[in-house]
């Protein structure tokens, strides 16, 4: 008697450094095939605002690998098609999208337990239709069999151009110089790490937004998804 193999719903893996547009490009591919999102990266943010709002302090590696196990989280878009982002039922888009939780979130994804902790909570994304993957290791750890695999990348100093932007038009003062040795601060840890280092999968497709707006990378990576899974 032969037993049929259970298909797993497909994954567009989209990784790539912070501000290379992965995560605005991923909910529109998202929107426009009607898959479900999954922001890897929120998840680590969402880890260090739980345990900065948590009465523990300064969480040892093990407590914060216990908060991300537990996660309540939810993504989805306003009716403008904006992120929100939900934690245990409380919109937190702002909170998780500041500065100061983007580098403790860089930090707390660095240990082992709490990658460890997520996996399986990213992997719980994975529904029919379904699911458009944002983040560092989509492609490399996550979902290593994804249909396609997208490495999205700029500059750093478009990237630092972009977030400046970005933040100003929230009346939120910067420094594009504080920006940029920022990334590329970030860049090279994310990149050095020793568990999961940010890298491009060998079967990815690599896409340089630079000179790129939102809407042709999203058409791009649109064709390429039409590309494998109509062979699939």
């Amino acid at each position: 008697m032969t037993g049929s193999i259970r298909e797993e719903p497909p994954v567009i893996a989209i990784d790539g450094p912070s501000g290379s547009g992965k995560g605005t490009v991923a909910r529109r591919v998202a929107e426009a095939l009607g898959w479900h999102l999954l922001d890897s990266g929120a998840l680590y943010r969402l880890t260090a605002l739980a345990a900065s709002r948590s009465a523990k302090g300064k969480a040892s590696e093990g407590e914060l690998a216990q908060l991300a196990a537990g996660l309540d989280v939810r993504f989805g878009t306003d009716a403008a098609g904006h992120e929100q982002v939900w934690l245990e039922g409380e919109e937190v888009t702002a909170a998780v999208r500041s500065e100061e939780c983007g580098r403790l979130a860089s930090q707390a994804a660095a240990l082992p337990r709490v990658r460890q902790a997520l996996l399986g909570l990213q992997r719980g994304f994975r529904r029919a239709p379904g699911l458009v993957a944002d983040g560092r290791d989509m492609g490399t750890v996550v979902f290593p069999d994804a249909a396609l695999k997208v490495f999205l990348t700029a500059s750093a100093e478009e990237r630092a151009r972009r977030r400046y932007k970005q933040l100003k038009d929230k009346g939120i003062d910067v420094s594009l110089p504080a920006l940029s040795q920022h990334i590329e601060a970030r860049d090279k840890r994310d990149s050095e790490r020793t568990v999961a280092p940010l890298c491009a999968a060998e079967d990815a497709r690599l896409l340089d937004s630079s000179n790129l707006t939102i809407e042709e990378v999203t058409r791009i990576v649109l064709v390429w998804a039409e590309e494998v899974l109509s062979v699939g």
